[in-house]
């Protein structure tokens, strides 16, 4: 295909694309809408097709590199163990994984670190996917779990783990609350999320709230949180020993975006494999693709990173947690 050729076709799918966009909005509703999100991508198996076993963003180095699509996803895993400091822990070590997908993080951290793995999600068709994929000698197990409401007893995991569930959450206090509560004494919680910037320092403008609506809306977000408004919500549990440590990915993540809508392009073969609805449904995600971009490339969004201990001595507010958990 010659040059001309090329923008001409490209220029037609972006168009499409935008018009497939506008005919089909969609907002958050409830954590039903997020389920169900989750079971039919699922089902039809395209997003497994282009992204792999692993739904979230990559880390492309620090500064980016080029990289395969598919390893800087697998690369984040072992960043973030790495950042978390889960690479000094001993074999056998309980995690829980918070958000777990279809369980592409979890098997990593079962397989080549050799924990002992926990996946959760709101999707029956991820688990299913899930336990499909892990190998029998792989100790990573999976159930529906509602991350609002843990069924675990307090005190279950070494390390409680997620990768880009909190903007599903439509409360996140108790997103982190039940987290820090499942979570073992001296136990550390390590968090990637996608989050927004702080705008008690710095207000949206006009423009900013028009495009965090379209990214809310697109992909079933009640709402982001900032790095800052997270770690203090992570302290308020009252279970926190010393600081909640965080960092900024955005940089590390941010070639992402544009990598995920060239895999559409270098991969014809998703059109003949998922056919006509396959690719309508491909093509209304490239404008939420390219906001996500504009978003985290503007400093409107930003990847945070979080990391608590979970402290041995117990205050008023964890102890009325607790009662609570334990009367539910």
């Amino acid at each position: 295909m010659n040059l001309s050729l090329f923008l001409i076709v490209t220029c037609i799918l972006v168009i499409l694309s935008v018009i497939i966009y506008l005919l089909t909005p969609r907002s958050y509703e409830s954590s039903e809408t997020v389920a169900n999100s989750y079971d039919e991508w699922t089902e039809d198996g395209i997003l497994e097709f282009y992204w792999g076993e692993h739904i979230h963003l990559g880390h492309y180095g620090s500064p980016p590199q080029p990289k395969d699509f598919l390893q800087a996803k697998a690369d984040f895993v072992h960043e973030m163990v790495k950042w978390g400091g889960l690479d000094t822990l001993p074999q056998g070590t309980t995690i829980l994984d918070v958000g777990c997908g279809i369980g592409g993080s979890s098997r990593i951290l079962a397989k080549d670190y050799e924990f002992s793995v926990t996946g959760v999600t709101i999707s029956p068709q991820q688990v299913k996917r899930a336990q499909e994929l892990t190998p029998e000698n792989v100790t990573a197990q999976f159930q529906v779990d509602d991350a609002l409401a843990l069924s675990f007893p307090d005190n279950s995991f070494d390390v409680v783990w997620s990768i880009e569930a909190g903007p599903h959450m439509e409360d996140k206090q108790k997103y982190a609350q039940e987290m820090m509560r499942v979570l073992k004494p001296g136990g550390i919680l390590v968090v990637a999320d996608w989050n927004q910037r702080d705008d008690r320092q710095q207000p949206l403008n006009g423009w900013e709230k028009v495009l965090m609506r379209q990214l809310l809306d697109q992909w079933s977000h009640p709402a982001f949180s900032s790095i800052e408004g997270f770690s203090e919500k992570i302290a308020a549990t009252g279970w926190v020993e010393g600081e909640v440590r965080t960092a900024d990915w955005t940089k590390e993540t941010l070639p992402s975006w544009l990598d995920s809508i060239w895999q559409g392009v270098i991969r014809p073969q998703g059109m003949i494999k998922f056919g006509v609805s396959g690719i309508i449904k491909s093509l209304r995600e490239v404008p939420t693709l390219l906001l996500m971009r504009i978003g985290f490339g503007t400093g409107l969004c930003r990847f945070g990173m979080f990391r608590a201990v979970k402290s041995h001595s117990v205050t008023a507010l964890a102890e009325n947690s607790t009662s609570k958990s334990l009367t539910r």
